[in-house]
């Protein structure tokens, strides 16, 4: 999926939603049995008319082995048939040197004909530029995340007292452009999207920490919308996880809801729509 489709998806559907499918089977309902896949087809059902993506991280289908892996690409080929409109993001944060980032560009890319990857920039230009040379596919680049050990790195500063995660941001920036190359920015950093904006003006921001952890969609709106809208806000367990009963996808849907129209008027206010 291209920018242009990208945008013009989340003005159709008046939502810059994604919903994160990081299934944990011990909060899932008991009657699924552990399914990953059967749990996601209805979370999918229940929220695609509200949502322009959908995360799948790979830490809770890999957990599982290779049942857990087939159950991933069953979800992917699943959204892939049933919704094409819907932007697919690989959230498995790789990144390691040339040859090797080149198989799992491949893997995501080629192979399995996901939208974007998450990819981690510490070993440098080498190993992300290997998933910037497909057609249609966005690296997803770790920026400013929301976790408390971001302090341990992305927050300290050099000589000139430029955080560190600015200098990524800026030298990484030259790598690929606002069509190929997003960037994770935490909803829980506030009024640093200011900084980020200074930066990356127009490329798009992949939002976590919406809902269960507390980040505030208004706020990440206000200081990170672009009039193109730019942002990709996710939200995991305050979504799937809402309720472990016999309704979860209906409790789902609601909660989808609830964002999508908050997302409306935001979208609104700025002029995006």
């Amino acid at each position: 999926m291209n920018r242009q489709q990208l945008i013009d998806e989340i003005r159709r559907k008046k939502s810059f939603l994604c919903v994160g499918l990081d299934p944990d089977t011990a909060k899932m309902p008991a009657h699924l049995n552990g399914d990953l896949f059967a749990f996601n087809k209805e979370i999918v059902d229940a929220t695609a008319q509200y949502a322009v993506a959908y995360k799948p991280n790979l830490a809770f289908y890999e957990a599982l082995g290779t049942r857990g892996y087939t159950m991933f690409e069953q979800t992917v080929k699943y959204i892939q048939e049933k919704y094409p409109e819907l932007f697919i993001i690989a959230d498995a944060k790789r990144g390691d040197i040339g040859n090797t980032s080149r198989m799992y560009a491949h893997s995501f890319f080629e192979e399995m004909n996901i939208d974007a990857v998450t990819v981690a920039p510490y070993m440098g230009e080498d190993s992300v530029t290997p998933f910037l040379g497909f057609d249609g596919k966005w690296v997803i680049l770790l920026g400013l995340t929301s976790n408390k050990g971001s302090h341990d790195f992305q927050l300290t500063t050099d000589a000139n007292g430029t955080p560190l995660f600015e200098t990524v941001m800026r030298r990484s920036s030259a790598w690929g452009n606002k069509g190929n190359m997003m960037y994770v920015v935490g909803a829980t950093q506030g009024r640093m999207f200011e900084d980020v904006r200074r930066i990356l003006p127009e490329h798009f921001l992949l939002v976590p920490g919406v809902g269960a952890q507390g980040g505030s969609l208004a706020e990440v709106a206000k200081y990170g919308m672009t009039d193109e809208c730019g942002l990709l806000v996710n939200s995991s367990r305050g979504i799937i996880h809402a309720s472990n009963g016999q309704d979860f996808a209906a409790v789902a849907a609601e909660k989808a809801k609830e964002l999508q129209q908050e997302m409306e008027k935001l979208l609104a206010d700025k002029g995006v729509i």
